[in-house]
């Protein structure tokens, strides 16, 4: 069956979503803004990396479409760009998965 136009950006978006959470710090951050907005300095004092690693990670999550900086004066806000994100996020969060220890470490899968 040949993919339809829809279907193609339905996996665009997917393979975006798939990208964003295969980085652990790049998930941390999407699960931190379901709740709440939150500037990068505090993001990175949450996920224990450094700023310049959490500006690389936003500007890769904004790139994406995922999340939106929103100015205030001189500090920057993040928020999750799309409200249908935050319940998509809990909905993968109650997903179990069996996973094979020997298989899937912190440094990826090996099966």
């Amino acid at each position: 069956m040949p993919l339809t136009t829809a279907s193609l950006t339905h996996t665009a978006a997917l393979s975006r979503l798939g990208h964003a959470l295969s980085d652990s710090t790049r998930a941390g951050i999407l699960l931190a803004l379901r709740t709440a907005p939150a500037n990068p300095s505090d993001l990175a004092d949450t996920l224990g990396v450094s700023r310049q690693v959490m500006s690389n990670q936003l500007s890769c999550l904004r790139g994406c479409g995922l999340v939106e900086a929103i100015p205030d004066g001189r500090r920057t806000w993040y928020r999750l760009a799309d409200g249908h994100l935050a319940p998509a996020l809990d909905e993968l969060l109650r997903v179990v998965l069996l996973v094979e220890p020997e298989c899937c470490t912190g440094d990826g899968c090996t099966c």
